[in-house]
């Protein structure tokens, strides 16, 4: 069956999208196995710069650091955010309309806006700057993230599931937990792992409220780039696209089974 021009220029159209997309993570990766300490010239394959990045304290220090900020901050902001979520989705309150627009203004104001602001709360109430302050910082950016995919989620439920099951002798935290969670766990997994990426991707508000000792991983490459990033950073990059595709497969996975 011969394919009409529209569709063929659809799905070139899409090819293009695509290429443009994920082409500079295929360059990264290539470039991972180059010999030479420049991303510019191929110059033969080899592992030694795998080899390298885990020889490298400072750098397998940052990117732990990175790690676990960002694994303390989702867990945190995934439990606020989510409880948040539901609590201005099934109780109205005088001021809710105001409550509601604050929560979604982190989304919108600039990263460096929030980072100074963050700084001057810190530095007013006299924390020193660490790693407190990071996962602090990083905790009250991605809650609005998490809000907003919940009640997105919470915007299909069917509120009788709850209703039956109080009147069945459910108390408010067996209805939660039994109810209401698992119904709208795809929506609280899909947040977690958007406040994750995000957390781990961060430079600007990082930078403001990291202190000496509590460097992450995008900071450590942002102050590398005057002297250039080395293909040790490809490596380390290529390793962390591979656990999060296998964390996702993993997911996706898991989420099949259980509608299954």
């Amino acid at each position: 069956m011969r394919l009409s021009l529209g569709r063929k220029a659809a799905l070139f159209y899409a090819f293009l999208i695509y290429l443009f997309l994920y082409a500079p993570i295929a360059i990264l990766i290539t470039y991972s196995f180059n010999q030479s300490k420049l991303n510019a010239v191929w110059t033969g394959f080899t592992f030694d710069w795998y080899v390298r990045l885990f020889q490298n304290g400072e750098v397998l220090e940052a990117a732990k650091t990175t790690l676990a900020v960002a694994l303390l901050s989702t867990i945190a902001a995934t439990v606020i955010g989510t409880l948040a979520a539901v609590g201005m989705y099934r109780y109205k309150f005088r001021g809710k309309t105001v409550l509601d627009s604050m929560l979604y203004l982190p989304l919108v104001i600039p990263e460096i806006v929030m980072g100074i602001s963050l700084l001057a709360l810190f530095s007013q109430i006299k924390i020193p700057l660490g790693y407190f302050t990071l996962i602090a910082a990083h905790i009250t950016f991605s809650i609005p993230y998490i809000v907003v995919v919940v009640r997105a989620r919470l915007d299909g439920f069917d509120r009788s599931l709850e209703e039956a099951a109080m009147d069945l002798g459910a108390t408010p935290w067996q209805t939660f937990v039994k109810v209401t969670l698992p119904v709208i766990a795809p929506g609280v997994v899909a947040g977690a792992l958007l406040a994750f990426t995000l957390s781990i991707d961060d430079v600007i508000i990082s930078f403001f409220v990291a202190g000496p000792g509590s460097t992450t991983l995008p900071l450590k490459i942002f102050s590398m780039i005057k002297f250039g990033v080395t293909p040790e950073i490809n490596a380390l990059s290529t390793l962390m696209l591979i656990v999060t595709l296998v964390v996702v497969i993993i997911a996706e996975r898991l989420r099949m089974k259980k509608n299954a």
